[in-house]
């Protein structure tokens, strides 16, 4: 069994630019409860990411899109409950920052003030510097994200990989460069080819945090659900599970249903027992009294 490892000095937006310099790799995963936080925080992750990705790991849904603000402060909070030393960066979902940086601002602080999250996170590229820079400006660390964009999917015609053509490439290239500019101190790279990931990665002064980016980046991020083998559906190419824990959920359920019909479960040693006898004649209190019957004698 492993060791649980010892807390260090907490992660913070200063840190991980200081790592990206010592050429030290970023591990991120995806967390949404203060169980997995804890875990993962024990495990020495270094960035806890309350990802929209909530929207379908967690409720069930198609896509990230119907994932409110309210979700995420909520989530934000039992992921901060359970964390010592793991930084944790809250998602700003879908609408919460794209009709002007003001409405972005108050948004960001709410995610920071009530879900007491250390950064924020919001997709998109150059168009989102004013954004970006008005909410660094008020002292709120900022994560940016370019590439394949959960919350434009729509627009992209699907989860398809981004930046495979000189043009798309330059683009993106472009993007994360006016996102830096802009003030944000990391960037996650999401589903583009991995020669584009590491000229970004090489281009830049900030971190950046590849999914399906290849291996160029200074950081790697993954879905917790993923990482652990949770889902046993389709597996996209750029997850690797480092367990099978889905499967082993399962055969666990299993288990336990077999053995609450079959009635070994719960036995003698799960259950509590009484100081005293708590039905029918006891032992009378006061002392010099007689005593009692036994139990079950007729009076």
């Amino acid at each position: 069994m492993s060791e649980v490892s010892k807390p260090s000095s907490p992660v913070r937006a200063s840190t991980l630019r200081r790592m990206k310099k010592k050429k030290t790799p970023i591990s991120m995963v995806t967390a949404y409860d203060a169980t997995f936080a804890r875990l993962f925080d024990q495990a020495g992750i270094d960035v806890l990411l309350v990802g929209d990705s909530l929207g379908m790991v967690v409720q069930g849904r198609d896509g990230t899109l119907e994932v409110t603000l309210e979700d995420v402060i909520y989530h934000t909070r039992a992921v901060v409950r359970g964390t010592t030393r793991a930084h944790v960066v809250a998602d700003m979902p879908f609408m919460s920052y794209q009709i002007d940086p003001g409405e972005a601002l108050r948004n960001a602080g709410r995610l920071m003030k009530e879900g007491h999250a250390h950064s924020v996170k919001l997709e998109g590229g150059a168009e989102y510097g004013p954004t970006v820079a008005k909410i660094v400006g008020a002292g709120i660390p900022v994560m940016g994200h370019v590439g394949l964009l959960p919350q434009s999917v729509h627009a992209m015609g699907g989860y398809r990989v981004q930046g495979r053509t000189a043009s798309e490439a330059r683009s993106i290239l472009e993007d994360a460069r006016a996102l830096a500019e802009a003030g944000a101190y990391a960037v996650v790279l999401e589903g583009v080819p991995a020669e584009l990931a590491s000229r970004v990665t090489q281009d830049l002064e900030i971190p950046s945090i590849g999914i399906g980016a290849g291996p160029g980046c200074d950081g790697q991020v993954l879905v917790g659900y993923d990482l652990l083998g949770l889902n046993t559906g389709h597996r996209p190419k750029f997850v690797r599970a480092f367990a099978e824990l889905g499967m082993a959920t399962i055969d666990a359920a299993r288990s336990y249903v077999q053995s609450v019909k079959e009635g070994s479960f719960p036995s003698e040693e799960h259950a509590y027992s009484a100081k005293e006898r708590l039905f029918g004649p006891r032992a009378l209190e006061d002392e010099g009294d007689e005593e009692a019957p036994p139990y079950g004698a007729a009076s």
